[in-house]
């Protein structure tokens, strides 16, 4: 169904010289209506209604104006269409396909962050990998695909000080938003602190490239900004101040694109920024990057929830967990962890839409696309999908025994609705549709009265290199 609208809206887009953006702010007010159809999500009849009734409506209007791509070009210019009008032309400072918010809501993603216990859950499982792995000189070295707010990595990084407490340390991160990574960067002072000899990194690559700090397309590397940051001082004060002091650059340098092929955020501008500390400079020569000459080779990759779970099979292992599979030095361990389902966070969102199922691949069925993606090569991986025992594991929303009874606050249910419906990735369109009643607030009280609160379970496989 979503490859027939898919085809249908791109089209229609081609004919009548529309981004896909506008077509989706026009026809359904969202702007991300097709890339959220490429990712797999859902759309209601009414959508699809609205959808089509558009390009009937419009069809007969004449195409929108053409940009001219060179000056003294001699082709004609279309002229504009008169219904519906044409917006003005957007600055690069104010065109929705630059400037955009990586979740599908900003304020949905912050409440959950804040009411769950999934980032400490996923980090005490990410540091029990420690005791796996085997580091080899220079660096113990880590690569985070996905850092989002920097909870799940400054935690790892307080657990490897507490195991490796004087080995120098090599953090790769990879984070295409600039909002996680100001809130990462204000998780690091202390960071420096407590583990001197640290050399953190962190990118907007892609999967492909953020392993190897290195973009393979010439154009975006010839505009690649590479930025080495030596803090002075000794104390988290200090070194928090200069952290701070990269705003301008980062609003600058770290901005994002919705990919006209694939509808995924991707950069504007490859960027690189690393930090250390300066009075550790000597000590950590062999271990601070250098532009084109960066290794892989990582000790622990950390994998968390880095794909949309109802992204394609095909995306998930060709386009993520391969390259950083790919990543991994000898004795190396990548841990990959994504939302499982069948907990009471799913019972919710069964109650209101009864046949949807997010959670459609699961760990099996990714080692396996996997180790087909990867062929010969990898030949030298270990598949490690354990049992369930070993492989599951829950988080809470934080409630006191008081909240939960025969009357929950208002407060307490929007949060355990906005968990389920965060976790599950429900798409705005389809919400419109029930909070115009209250049937998710009722189904949400059930829920919480019959298990007396609100979990739900994630998924962790590994695939490790075999050492030399």
């Amino acid at each position: 169904m979503n490859e027939q609208i898919l085809a249908e809206i791109s089209e229609f887009c081609r004919a009548r010289g529309l981004a896909e953006s506008t077509f989706g702010r026009r026809a359904v007010n969202d702007g991300k209506l097709a890339s959220r159809l490429r990712n797999g999500g859902r759309i209601t009849t009414e959508t699809l209604e609205r959808i089509r009734s558009f390009m009937s409506h419009t069809a007969g209007s004449p195409p929108a104006r053409r940009r001219v791509l060179f000056e003294g070009s001699n082709q004609a210019i279309l002229p504009a269409a008169s219904s519906p009008p044409m917006p003005p032309a957007a600055s690069n400072k104010d065109d929705p396909q630059r400037n955009f918010r990586f979740f599908d809501n900003r304020q949905k993603y912050l409440l959950f962050v804040n009411t769950c216990s999934e980032k400490w859950e996923i980090a005490n499982r990410v540091s029990l990998e420690l005791a796996n792995i085997h580091p080899r000189p220079p660096a113990v070295r880590v690569f985070d695909a996905g850092v989002g707010d920097g909870t799940v990595l400054s935690r790892v990084m307080r657990a490897m000080h507490d195991k490796y407490p004087t080995m120098p340390f090599y953090i790769v991160g990879k984070e295409i938003s600039l909002e996680d990574i100001r809130l990462t960067l204000q998780k690091m002072a202390d960071r420096f602190i407590e583990h001197p000899s640290s050399v953190v990194v962190l990118t907007n690559l892609a999967y492909a490239e953020a392993p190897w700090l290195t973009v393979k397309s010439i154009s975006a590397a010839t505009s690649m900004v590479w930025k080495e940051v030596a803090l002075e001082g000794n104390t988290a004060h200090a070194f928090e101040q200069q952290i701070t002091s990269l705003e301008g650059f980062l609003g600058e340098n770290w901005k994002a694109r919705v990919s006209a092929k694939s509808g995924n955020p991707v950069y504007e501008r490859p960027v690189v920024l690393v930090l250390y500390r300066n009075d550790h400079k000597f000590l950590l020569d062999q271990v601070i990057p250098k532009p084109g000459g960066t290794v892989a080779d990582y000790d622990l990759v950390i994998a968390s929830q880095p794909y949309r779970a109802r992204a394609s099979l095909e995306f998930k292992a060709k386009r993520v967990l391969t390259p950083l599979a790919r990543a991994l030095g000898p004795g190396g361990r990548m841990i990959a962890i994504h939302s499982y389902g069948h907990d009471p966070g799913m019972e919710i969102i069964h109650k209101v839409w009864p046949d949807d199922n997010p959670f459609m691949h699961s760990r099996h069925d990714l080692l396996k696309a996997v180790k087909h993606e990867l062929g010969a090569t990898g030949r030298d991986l270990n598949f490690n999908a354990y049992a369930d025992q070993r492989s599951l594991f829950r988080y809470d929303m934080h409630t006191l025994p008081s909240e939960i009874s025969s009357s929950i606050g208002t407060s307490t249910l929007l949060a355990a609705w906005n968990a389920a419906i965060y976790v599950a990735q429900i798409e705005d369109d389809r919400l419109s549709d029930v909070n115009s009643d209250r049937r998710y607030i009722d189904a949400t009280r059930d829920v919480l009265q019959q298990h007396g609160g609100l979990w739900f379970y994630d998924e962790s496989f590994v695939i490790s290199r075999r050492r030399e």
